[in-house]
């Protein structure tokens, strides 16, 4: 199944470390990061794990709610939290979805058989609180996620949608942003951006950042 930016993230009900979960009811309103790993107890996934259980308050701030995936049963995963747990020096306080059966793999096109046959790759998945998927990124097995990338995607994504603006390269939270080529009644402009605005080119103009 291939799935596209702007597509509702599949719904699917499956075993996971804290029982039996489905997908669209555990999400709610929140926004979500659904993330898969190769197998347990793998030293890179163990430290992305890690990494996450440790990013909970900045995910909290943003409504957000992480859930990873692995093809291992839910009792690998439940001692696999506490190996995560000892040497990240963390607390794991999100569900690992127990994908024995590949269900949800094969759901979410995982599984890249150039990769592995039967592990999934490091796919990420970046779902809104309408369940529409906003972002996807794939790595190989051999490399790590990079999750302050994560989070400035989402920021992104939280403040274009809440206002009629995009983000240049390398934009972080708190930076300048763009008007759309959408927008371009002169009226128009000074209604939504009363601070004005910089580099009044056709294909560039940079505006403060609105208050979220």
């Amino acid at each position: 199944m291939t799935l596209r930016l702007g597509d509702t993230a599949p719904d699917f009900e499956q075993d996971s470390t804290i029982g039996r979960l489905k997908f669209h009811e555990w999400a709610g309103d929140s926004w979500v990061v659904l993330f898969s790993h190769p197998a347990d107890f793998t030293p890179v996934c163990t430290t992305e794990l890690g990494l996450t259980a440790k990013l909970k308050p900045e995910f909290d701030q943003r409504n957000v709610k992480a859930i990873a995936l692995s093809v291992d049963p839910a009792d690998a995963h439940k001692d696999w939290i506490k190996d995560i747990e000892e040497t990240q020096q963390t607390v794991v306080g999100f569900p690992i979805i127990a994908d024995a059966d590949r269900k949800v793999a094969t759901l979410y096109d995982m599984i890249h058989p150039e990769q592995s046959a039967t592990a999934t790759v490091r796919s990420l998945f970046v779902i809104d609180p309408a369940k529409k998927i906003r972002l996807q990124i794939t790595y190989p097995m051999s490399t790590g996620r990079n999750f302050d990338e994560v989070l400035r995607v989402i920021d992104a994504l939280q403040l274009t949608d809440k206002h009629t603006v995009a983000t240049p390269g390398n934009w972080k939270d708190g930076d300048d942003v763009i008007i759309p080529l959408t927008v371009q009644d002169p009226e128009v402009i000074k209604q939504k951006y009363p601070k004005g605005y910089t580099a009044p080119r056709p294909y560039l103009r940079l505006t403060p950042q609105p208050n979220k």
